[in-house]
């Protein structure tokens, strides 16, 4: 079934259809939300909150991006909702207005799975991991991911600078215990 039969039919609450729009995304927004989260129950919680935004607003959806795109943007969405309304991690949002924080040119290159990255970036603080997040992933900028999240441009630059450094930090520390020195080279 083509987006657009798709989208008709769950519009019209085709349960079916509904289900298999589901289906089809849910895996994939899943790990979107957990990114976000520093578990996979909110994670789950965000994926239903998210799909529900999602079947109330098929009518707004306009066919120029691709149908899973715009649910991608629903679900960051929900992310970022559901930790401004949860206060254990409102008080994590914490961003400071600092100046940019330097990154080493030492960045390591590192073979390993996705998932093992995901897994570093959600040890990142709550601040540092929703701006790596929005910026480094999800490809807005600074100025959207500012506005976003309610901070400056340039907390956002330093939220993402500093994200990045402990990520080099913890890539490498990663690489001298865990993977294998054969699969780490300098950039």
């Amino acid at each position: 079934m083509d987006s657009r039969t798709l989208i008709k039919e769950c519009a019209k609450n085709n349960r079916g259809a509904q289900k298999h729009l589901y289906n089809t995304y849910a895996d994939v927004m899943l790990g979107v939300c957990y990114r976000y989260t520093k578990n996979l129950a909110d994670a789950e919680d965000i994926l239903q909150e998210g799909f529900i935004k999602v079947f109330s607003r098929l009518s707004q959806y306009k066919h120029e991006a691709e149908l899973g795109a715009w649910i991608r943007r629903i679900m960051v969405n929900a992310s970022l909702d559901y930790l401004k309304k949860h206060s254990r991690y409102r008080t994590e949002l914490n961003f400071d207005q600092v100046s940019l924080h330097p990154v080493s040119d030492e960045n390591p290159a590192i073979t390993m799975d996705t998932k093992d990255l995901v897994e570093l970036v959600r040890q990142l603080p709550l601040g540092y991991q929703t701006v790596f997040n929005l910026v480094g992933i999800e490809g807005f900028s600074h100025a959207e991911a500012g506005s976003i999240l309610g901070i400056s441009e340039q907390t956002s630059r330093s939220q993402y600078s500093r994200a990045r450094a402990t990520l080099i930090k913890l890539l490498n520390q990663v690489s001298s215990s865990v993977i294998p020195q054969s699969y780490v080279r300098g950039i």
